[in-house]
């Protein structure tokens, strides 16, 4: 017999504000949630594949096409949320190619790089892996049409160490027209919920369709996950209708993370959160003013503090969490707000910064305008963001071997889901979906197809349909957006929220382990009344399971290895000691109950962990002091 999860219990909690009834008289010729309640409106449609890509995304979108060439008699299959063409991370373009081997780097002095950046602690086969895929897939998205900018040698254009220079506004409909141009079948509007096991090993997924009455079976030989991060854990930076002008996309809610989560996947590093240093208000990436215009961190007496308190780790250019923290800290110290100072920079450079904002950030233009803002003659504010859990930036998700297999058989993860390697940003990204689709294709060429037991498949039909079916049957019933409110303030208040300085201990994260225990107890009393809202629940569901594994990471790392990120005011020191490793954690999918395992760290390039290394054959700079 399958080991299928428990059904939701439905305690008798009541949220205060009744919903509507399904016996209401709707409008004449309206289609009423009651009909949509109506289990014989929908329909149930199996499709099958030999790979099954969720997530159109960055990394899906480069592993439809490699799969489609390298394998071009195997059948691949997109199942994505939104559209493919504008979807994802990238739906409104970049201006630069963050991780890219510029003349004189290796995948080698990337490793040490990012090791630096990341506080001595990451998988180092995973990071030298993509490292070396950054210019076949650079070059191979370059032959689609994107634009890459050159200098006057015909080389590509550098943005610091490791950046490249792109006219990137119309990215991902380039991703998407060559996924589609390879062949791959797209399905837009689908919203996949769990992932389908059969014998132990992962057999496709299914989900609802967002603009039709439909259920997805999809089934498939091997599938990569490629979803994005999770935004929404935490209580927003902006209020009320604004809350959702975030940093992170905020339609990627943990999806990926979830569903494997509920399928006994092993996850890594959640606790490395992602707080990212943004320009105020319009929340627009800050390296674009860091590295494009060589704009220093100032303070509101315009010290430069990061070089002032922050020297032994290479001030500006410490590590990335550092520059979140210092930040942080001059504010508790009564020296905020801090800026980036850019009236250094010439008219010909303030073009320049507009129009690379233009190319993937456009509200910060319009927000310059609006508040009669000129970067020319005012330093540029800025703010630290609530925490993601993020694979691209930091390093939370799936736990991957070099092929990116997961724990799970059959199932592989690339880009913001997969784990143990940060610093991919969209390069990274495309590397890890080549490198899934080669190893996926080539262990699927002579699998079957899967047979999936058909009371999995009635299990899923109604946990994924749950909330609709309580329209009118549940009196007072909890709405998704309620409990996400509930939820983000359990996040907010006791595991390391903005309001806290994003500092935590042991006690209010067992409260936060208590608090976020009790919700999915709710589950079963969520009401919606339509399929967007459906997609709500599911999202709200979604970020519950991923925020419950979070606070068993905090909980369980004792030390504070990433300041701001993951900053334990009860163990405000590094010990390399006892936690130069990895935590990492499964779900036991017959009690819900979360185990947490330690997996060591190795080191596979020689060199001081705690210093950023250096361009081959250049000058090597001072070694800085190990820090945090």
């Amino acid at each position: 017999m399958p080991n299928f999860p428990p059904q939701p219990k439905r305690p008798g909690r009541r949220a205060p504000e009744p919903m509507p009834s399904a016996d209401a008289p709707p409008a004449r010729d309206a289609v009423t949630p009651a009909d949509l309640a109506d289990q014989g409106t929908i329909q149930r449609v199996v499709h099958e594949a030999d790979v099954l890509i969720i997530g159109g995304g960055t990394a899906g979108c480069l592993a439809a096409v490699e799969l489609r060439e390298k394998y071009p008699n195997l059948s691949v299959m997109i199942a994505e949320k939104a559209h493919v063409d504008r979807s994802g991370c990238l739906a409104a373009g970049m201006n630069a190619i963050n991780a890219y081997l510029n003349p004189g780097e290796t995948a080698e002095s990337f490793v040490r790089y990012v090791r630096f950046d990341a506080c001595g602690l990451v998988r180092e086969d995973l990071v030298k892996s993509q490292a070396e895929l950054f210019e076949y897939a650079v070059k191979k998205v370059e032959g689609w049409g994107l634009p890459v900018l050159t200098d006057e040698d015909g080389n590509y254009a550098a943005r610091g160490r490791w950046n490249i220079k792109i006219n990137g506004e119309s990215l991902k409909p380039i991703l998407a027209k060559a996924a589609r141009d390879a062949g791959a079948k797209i399905h837009n509007w689908v919203v996949v919920t769990d992932l389908l096991v059969s014998d132990g090993r992962c057999a496709g997924a299914v989900g609802f369709s967002l603009r039709t009455n439909t259920f997805y079976v999809f089934k498939a030989k091997a599938t990569i996950i490629a979803t994005g991060g999770a935004a929404g854990l935490y209580k927003p930076n902006n209020a009320y209708d604004a809350q959702h002008k975030t940093w992170y996309s905020p339609f990627n809610n943990g999806a990926g993370y979830a569903m494997g989560i509920r399928a006994g996947a092993e996850m890594t590093s959640f606790e490395m959160r992602y707080v990212a240093l943004r320009t105020k208000d319009a929340i627009a990436p800050t390296g674009t003013l860091a590295l494009g215009v060589g704009a220093p961190m100032v303070n509101a007496r315009g010290e430069r503090f990061m070089a002032k308190r922050y020297p032994h780790l290479g001030g500006d250019g410490a590590p990335t969490p550092f520059r979140a923290f210092g930040p942080i800290e001059e504010a508790k110290a009564g020296r905020g707000p801090c800026y980036l100072d850019t009236t250094h920079i010439t008219e010909e450079q303030a073009r320049q910064l507009k129009a690379a904002y233009l190319d993937m950030y456009p509200s910060q233009v319009l927000y310059w305008a609006a508040n009669d803002i000129d970067p020319m003659k005012q330093p540029v504010e800025v703010q630290t963001t609530e925490p993601y859990i993020v694979g691209g930036h930091c390093q939370a998700g799936y736990w991957v071997d070099a092929d990116r297999r997961t724990t799970l058989p059959g199932l592989y993860a690339a880009g913001d889901v997969a784990g143990g390697a940060p610093y991919k940003f969209v390069s990274g990204c495309w590397a890890e979906g080549i490198i899934a689709a080669r190893a996926a294709g080539a262990e699927v060429r002579d699998l079957p197809m899967p047979e999936v037991d058909h009371r999995q498949t009635a299990f899923h039909y109604q946990r994924t349909f749950d909330p609709l079916f309580n329209y009118g049957k549940v009196k007072y019933g909890v709405r998704p957006y309620d409990m996400e409110v509930r939820m983000q303030k359990i996040m907010e208040e006791y595991a390391g929220g903005a309001s806290n300085h994003y500092e935590m201990n042991e006690e209010r994260l067992l409260l936060a382990r208590k608090y976020m225990g009790q919700l999915p107890d709710q589950f079963g009393q969520l009401v919606v009344s339509d399929m967007h809202e459906l997609m709500r629940a599911h999202e709200v569901m979604d970020r519950v399971d991923v925020g419950r594994v979070l606070v068993e990471h905090l909980i369980a790392r004792k030390e504070t290895r990433w300041p701001a990120f993951q900053s334990r005011t009860d163990y405000p020191e590094r010990d390399d000691l006892h936690w130069l490793k990895f935590v990492n954690s499964r779900m036991d999918t017959a009690s819900g109950r979360i185990e947490v395992v330690l997996r060591p760290y190795e080191q596979l390039v020689e060199g001081d962990r705690y210093h950023p290394g250096e361009t081959p054959g250049k000058k090597a700079p001072a070694t800085p002091k190990p820090g945090g």
